[in-house]
C-alpha cells in the first residue's frame, strides 16, 4: 500500500491521539472502527474485501462502514464475487459493476436488491445477460436509486423499464445508451409520468422512439438538464420545440445524426433562450459566459440545417462554443455550418477591427 503524504500525516496523527488515550493494539481486532474505516478509505477494493475476512470484528466494521464499492477490475468470476460479498457490504450506496465482457446474472443482480437496500447510485452497464428479473428485484429492493447505468444492457423489455419507475421515483440520472429493446415510447412515456426528478437521461441510438415517447418526457421531467438523444433517426422538429418550451433548464443536448431535424427546431431553442434568460448578454460584456441556458449541443451530421438558424442558437447561447479548445457546439459533418462562430469568436474579431493599424 503507498500513501500520499498528507493521507501518511493523518495516520500519524491518529495513531497519536491512541497513544495520548493510552490505547494500544495488541492485535488485529483492537483497531478502532474509525482508525480502520480511514485505513480502508486509502486502498483499493480489492484490498478492502480481504481486509473483511481477516476476522469478525473487521468484518463486521467492515460491513456496516463501507458505502463504495467498484468491482470493475474483476474479470473473471464477477457474478460469484458480488454473490458472496451483497450479503456482507449492506450500507452500500454505490456499487460499480462496469465490465468489459458480460459476466453478471439475475441472481446476482438480485442479490444485490435483497441485501443492499440504501444504493443510491448502480452501474450496470454492459451486463449483456440481466433480463427483466433483475430490473423487478431492483425496484422492490433498492426504492431510492438516483443514478441508475444500463447502457448496453440489451435482454430486457420496456415492460420492465416502466416498472422500474413507479418504484424508483427518484431516479436523477439514468443511462440508457444503447439499449434498443427495451427503450419505446411506452418507456418514455413511464419514465415522464414517473421520475419527474429526471435530471440527466441518455438515450443514444435508441433508434424505436418518436417524438411521441421524447414529448412525454419534455412535459413530466422539467428539471431535465442533459439528453442524449444521438443515433435517434425517427425524431423531428417536434421533439426539440417541446424541451424548448418545457424543459428551460436543459444544458446539454446531443442530436447527433438526427437527420430529420431542421431550422425550426434551431429557431425554437434559440427563442427560448431569448424568452427564459432575459439579459444573459450582460454577463457576456462583463467578460464571464452565463451559467444558464444550453452550454452543450451536437448537431453533427444534422444536415438539413442552415448557418443562419444555428447562429441563431449561438447568439442565444453564449456559453456555446465553437472557438479552438472549447467545442461544445459540435457541427461535425455540416459543411454548410463553417460560417457560424460564437460569441467569443465575434468578440475578438470585433476587438481587431477595433485597433487602429499604422499608416504604411
Amino acid at each position: 500500500m503507498v500513501m500520499g503524504g498528507e493521507a501518511s500525516m493523518e495516520l500519524d496523527q491518529c495513531f497519536q491521539k491512541m497513544k495520548m488515550e493510552g490505547i494500544s493494539i495488541k492485535e488485529w481486532r483492537d483497531i478502532p472502527v474509525e482508525l480502520l474505516m480511514r485505513i480502508l478509505s486509502l486502498v483499493d477494493d480489492r484490498n478492502v474485501i480481504v481486509a473483511s475476512g481477516v476476522c469478525c470484528g473487521w468484518r463486521d466494521a467492515i460491513s456496516f462502514g463501507l458505502t463504495r464499492l467498484r468491482l470493475s477490475w474483476c474479470n473473471n468470476n464477477m457474478n460469484s464475487l458480488v454473490l458472496s460479498l451483497a450479503p456482507k457490504f449492506v450500507k452500500l450506496q454505490t456499487l460499480i459493476l462496469r465490465q468489459d465482457r458480460p459476466q453478471l446474472e439475475d441472481n446476482a443482480v438480485e442479490a444485490i436488491a435483497n441485501y443492499c437496500h440504501e444504493l443510491h447510485e448502480l452501474d450496470l452497464s454492459k451486463s449483456l445477460k440481466i433480463t427483466d428479473r433483475s430490473l423487478y428485484a431492483l425496484a422492490h429492493g433498492c426504492p431510492d436509486l438516483t443514478k441508475l447505468n444500463l447502457s448496453g444492457c440489451t435482454s430486457f423489455s420496456d415492460t420492465a423499464i416502466a416498472y422500474l419507475t413507479r418504484f424508483c421515483r427518484k431516479l436523477k440520472v439514468l443511462n440508457l445508451c444503447g439499449c434498443v429493446k427495451a427503450v419505446t415510447d411506452n418507456a418514455l412515456e413511464a419514465i415522464g409520468n414517473n421520475c419527474n426528478q429526471m435530471q440527466s437521461l441518455n438515450l443514444g441510438w435508441c433508434e424505436n422512439i418518436s417524438d411521441d415517447g421524447v414529448m412525454s418526457l419534455a412535459y413530466g421531467c422539467p428539471d431535465l438538464r442533459t439528453l442524449d438523444l444521438c443515433g435517434c433517426v425517427l425524431i423531428t422538429d417536434e421533439s426539440v420545440v417541446a424541451l424548448a418550451d418545457w424543459c428551460v433548464h436543459l444544458r446539454s443536448l446531443g442530436l447527433y445524426y438526427c437527420r430529420n431535424i431542421t431550422d425550426r427546431a434551431m429557431y425554437s431553442l434559440a427563442q427560448s433562450g431569448v424568452k427564459n434568460k432575459p439579459g444573459s448578454w450582460k454577463s457576456v460584456k462583463k467578460g464571464k459566459y452565463d451559467e444558464e441556458g444550453l452550454r452543450s449541443l451536437n448537431i453533427s451530421q444534422c444536415t438539413a440545417l442552415t448557418p443562419s438558424a444555428v447562429q441563431a442558437v449561438c447568439d442565444s447561447f453564449p456559453a456555446l462554443h465553437t472557438c479552438s479548445g472549447r467545442h461544445s457546439l459540435v457541427m461535425s459533418g455540416c459543411l454548410n455550418l463553417t460560417t457560424v462562430h460564437c460569441a467569443c469568436i465575434l468578440q475578438a474579431h470585433r476587438a481587431h477591427n477595433a485597433v487602429p493599424h499604422p499608416a504604411h
